[in-house]
């Protein structure tokens, strides 16, 4: 039997930009994105742990090393500039699986592994 599981979370990541007119999506830097295994259009869930409010998205590459992390179109209403999320993403497994975690500071840059 398959279960959903997590596989990829960026923990307290700090939202850099919001932008409502923006297609949307998620834009987080490429080497953030290899750190937690995340591909380019994958489905996240993003929670603030500012807010508690919540949402599904896709993610698009962002430059590395610039610690943007930009949430765009209707998204943006939901979580603003300066809110902390936590970004996840599950995937399907017959058996557990031990998820890429990272913690992130105030500017995006991993402080540790997050397991």
């Amino acid at each position: 039997m398959l279960h959903q599981v997590l596989k990829s979370k960026l923990h307290r990541a700090m939202i850099t930009a919001a932008d409502v007119d923006y297609e949307g999506s998620i834009e987080i830097p490429t080497d953030l994105m290899d750190a937690v295994g995340l591909w380019p259009g994958e489905k996240v869930l993003v929670a603030s742990i500012t807010t508690g409010n919540r949402l599904e998205t896709y993610v698009q590459p962002g430059i590395p090393g610039t610690g943007n992390i930009l949430i765009n179109g209707g998204a943006a209403h939901r979580i603003k500039k300066g809110e902390r999320v936590a970004i996840m993403a599950f995937g399907l497994s017959d058996a557990p699986v031990l998820a890429k975690k990272v913690v992130l500071d105030e500017e995006n840059r991993i402080l540790r592994d997050g397991r």
